[in-house]
């Protein structure tokens, strides 16, 4: 496998940020706008822009690498039907916070990262 050099994983973490927010952008569902709010209010945090996003299941997760092999970092990040957004140590469980606005989740999911997030590699 080649390695990368940090460049390459910025542009893979930009474009991964990238899609997701165009994603985010596109839904229709009646809950949309609170998702694309979470989306949008991680990304304009610089500490979570620096890591790699991913989801399953609606949950907006971080990795200090890129895929195919995710390396889990941090709390992850729910935006729910209700519109509420949840930090939690897995995916789907707000066990760390329940909050009504985007920018308090953030915060509590940036405070719960390990102190200094390497940068990605390969």
């Amino acid at each position: 496998m080649p390695i990368h050099s940090a460049a390459d994983y910025t542009r893979e973490t930009e474009s991964e940020w990238q899609l997701l927010r165009t994603e985010a952008s596109e839904l229709s569902y009646s809950w949309a706008p609170t998702y694309r709010s979470l989306i949008e209010t991680a990304y304009a945090e610089p500490v979570l822009r620096s890591l790699y996003p991913f989801t399953s299941h609606w949950a907006l997760c971080f990795s200090t690498t890129a895929r195919p092999e995710l390396t889990p970092t941090g709390p992850c990040l729910t935006a729910n039907s209700d519109g509420t957004y949840g930090v939690g140590t897995g995916m789907l469980t707000p066990d760390l916070g329940l909050f009504a606005a985007p920018r308090e989740a953030v915060a509590l999911a940036v405070h719960h990262l390990p102190p200094g997030p390497e940068p990605l590699t390969d």
